[in-house]
């Protein structure tokens, strides 16, 4: 779902990573699992399932603007490779901004991931989701919020906005502010779900909170709470884990990709400016 091929022999070791990181934004995108819970793509005038109902107007408390600076370690066809990863977080006047970029020592700028849009009563409302890989043309994913749909530079397919969808750069922000508004409801085996749009279609994601876990930074050993967004039973993607630092605002202080052979991608907090 999230890693896409550079070369046969290293499949672009860090052009899955953004935390937006997202995050995540970023990655190849594999047809959506075909299950009961998914929503179909459609046209702008065409019903939807109840998959794709609008999200429930939560509590949402979003942290403050921030760059944050991460080492990126990852291991891919039996290849050990570093780099490093910088997300800038802009929130203000009711409007947002998550701008990621991954850089590899091999390779140099793999990803480059933007999303922006206001911010409503359903926490983030992306207007455009602007995605540029590794030797691969930019994509852009479109918010329209006069015709009320999700449209994809990349695929002809449409979904209606019902309220509350979120591309691959912002689901990881609105989860953090639905996080620091939940007032305790965030708790372990609590599951969250959204609706995400990435380069091609969208499709349900639902985070399962996790138990309290000590992680080792360079700013120290931290409290973290780990939540893990699995692929569908019956499906091979990627699953996301992301460790979520309460004492610093929420921000993710870690983000591990793996495969289902093993593989990873993983991002480790270095440093935060606030802005």
């Amino acid at each position: 779902m999230f890693i896409q091929t550079i070369s046969r022999r290293v499949r672009a070791p860090l052009a899955g990573i953004a935390l937006a990181g997202c995050m995540m934004a970023a990655a190849a995108e594999a047809p959506p699992a075909a299950d009961a819970a998914q929503a179909p793509a459609t046209s702008p005038a065409a019903p939807t399932t109840a998959a794709q109902q609008p999200a429930a107007i939560r509590k949402v408390s979003l942290p403050p603007s921030a760059a944050l600076h991460y080492k990126i370690r990852a291991q891919q066809s039996g290849f050990s490779i570093d780099g490093t990863g910088e997300v800038q977080w802009q929130v203000g006047d009711g409007r947002f901004s998550v701008t990621s970029e991954s850089r590899a020592s091999l390779f140099g700028t793999v990803l480059e991931a933007r999303s922006v849009g206001e911010v409503d009563q359903f926490g983030l409302a992306p207007a455009s989701f602007n995605n540029k890989r590794f030797r691969k043309d930019a994509t852009i994913t479109t918010f329209d919020r006069q015709s009320k749909t999700i449209s994809f530079s990349a695929s002809a397919v449409t979904y209606p906005i019902k309220g509350g969808e979120q591309d691959r750069n912002s689901v990881m922000w609105q989860l953090i502010g639905v996080a620091r508004g939940a007032e305790g409801k965030f708790k372990t085996g609590s599951e969250w779900r959204f609706f995400v749009a990435g380069q091609r279609d969208a499709e349900p994601w639902t985070f399962k909170v996790g138990k309290t876990e000590k992680i080792r930074t360079a700013l120290g050993d931290l409290n973290t709470v780990h939540v893990v967004r699995a692929p569908p039973p019956d499906a091979k993607g990627q699953q996301l884990d992301i460790w979520l630092a309460p004492a610093m605002e929420w921000y993710p202080a870690r983000i591990r990709f793996t495969d289902p052979d093993g593989e990873y991608i993983e991002q480790t907090l270095e440093s935060i400016a606030r802005t």
